[in-house]
């Protein structure tokens, strides 16, 4: 697997260089003031959001005729239905995450054609398929991505385990007892920190390790597929059974900051079930473990060693926007994604693991980055087909919430599955 802005207008300019003779009379600054293109971002990575605003106010510097606007939505929030609230509402959104194909049909009549910028045309192969019709490319990639067990190297070394030698689901269930016998001194609290609150670390990435091969690893497949069958649900089952025995409690409310910032990145549990988008909010609270720390794979019978790798999302420019803030968005995302000065961001700044060429890989720094750029090159990946889920949605709406509900002790498993299994089929009727 390979891994995968516009001058100002002539009224602007004529603006400036009256400014430039000595007229900065009340006419020219209005007219300046009037010429500034705003773009409304509506994103869903928190994780880098303080570092997407500073490139932001770069890009503002040198771009001094455009205005950006940038609103983060989640982590605790779920992202999909405040998007869809926003956009009902009339909010002011140019530029916006699609996750997957239902994203493409439920946003049709707001996407903007992008095939005609640099950045589409420095997509990796494979990356613009989900997101693409015909001769339209209706979103670009903002990165890749790959998850599976962030884990503590130090703590590891002290207990005494290997980690390359965590492949099967045996490996890795003797190796949290190990852990768990040594908790004192070892100076954990528990082994895992489960964030059971989110539905999205369940229903979407939990479950997508277990599902992929159900649909050959295609999120093409997954999408047009009219059943989902578990075929690997036990497994799925002891591999959540095993992270919510051994995690901090109670695992149903705790959320995804708590589960970085106050357990894994405090050095209070040994693993979490997160990808290397962590990095950051790692780095931020101890930089000196944010660099022993790596990527474990989750187990799953066929694919020991391997994690799930994908494209996290795509931006999608509003086409209902005015055409001078279509031609904005694009510009911005072209400077992102090809300038020398946006690369630069992208991967030292962002630590992404870029869908785009031109990138000088040796450039990825961080460790959960490296380790994800390894399973992928080395072809240890498993499919990130979640993003083919059926709408409304089916991994934060329906299985998630059932797993919550099975963690909750209100459900057996085999109603988890039976009522996943049916709402896919209704969802896709």
């Amino acid at each position: 697997m390979k891994f995968y802005v516009k001058a100002a207008s002539a009224l602007a300019l004529s603006g400036l260089l009256l400014a430039g003779c000595g007229s900065a009379d009340e006419g020219s600054q209005e007219t300046a003031s009037k010429d500034k293109v705003t773009i409304d971002i509506f994103q869903n990575k928190v994780e880098f959001k303080t570092q997407f605003e500073e490139l932001v106010a770069q890009y503002e510097e040198e771009h001094p005729e455009v205005k950006i606007n940038v609103k983060t939505v989640g982590g605790g929030t779920d992202y999909a239905p405040v998007l869809k609230s926003s956009f009902s509402s009339g909010e002011n959104i140019d530029i916006f995450n699609l996750v997957g194909p239902q994203d493409v049909l439920d946003y049709k009549d707001y996407l903007t054609d992008l095939s005609d910028t640099a950045a589409a045309e420095a997509a990796l192969d494979g990356t613009l398929a989900t997101v693409q019709q015909g001769e339209e490319i209706l979103g670009l990639p903002v990165n890749q991505e790959g998850y599976g067990l962030v884990y503590n190297k130090a703590v590891f070394e002290k207990a005494g385990i290997d980690p390359s030698t965590i492949l099967s689901y045996e490996d890795l269930e003797n190796a949290v007892k190990t852990l768990d016998s040594k908790k004192d001194e070892l100076e954990l609290e528990a082994v895992f920190a489960l964030p059971g609150k989110e539905a999205w670390v369940l229903g979407d990435h939990l479950a997508n390790a277990y599902l992929a091969d159900e649909f050959n690893h295609s999120v093409t497949e997954s999408f047009n597929a009219d059943t989902v069958k578990f075929e690997k649900g036990k497994e799925m089952q002891r591999f959540l059974d095993l992270q919510n025995d051994y995690s901090i409690q109670p695992v149903l409310s705790l959320d995804y900051s708590q589960q970085v910032e106050e357990y894994f990145s405090l050095g209070r549990v040994a693993m979490i079930q997160q990808g290397n988008w962590v990095y950051a909010s790692v780095e931020q609270m101890d930089p000196e473990l944010a660099e022993n720390i790596g990527i474990l794979p989750i187990p799953v019978e066929g694919y020991e060693g391997s994690i799930p790798v994908g494209v996290s999302s795509y931006w999608a420019v509003n086409s209902k926007s005015d055409d001078a803030e279509v031609q904005a968005a694009k510009d911005f995302l072209d400077w992102m994604y090809t300038s020398e000065t946006g690369k630069e961001a992208v991967l030292t700044e962002f630590k992404f693991i870029p869908a785009y060429d031109g990138y000088d890989t040796d450039k990825i720094s961080d460790p959960l980055s490296q380790d994800v750029y390894r399973y992928a090159s080395e072809g240890k990946t498993i499919g990130w087909i979640f993003a083919g889920y059926p709408s409304n949605p089916w991994g934060t709406g329906v299985a998630g919430p059932n797993m919550q509900q099975y963690i909750d002790g209100k459900m057996t498993w085999d109603e988890v599955e039976a009522d996943s299994i049916k709402q896919w089929e209704e969802k896709r009727k």
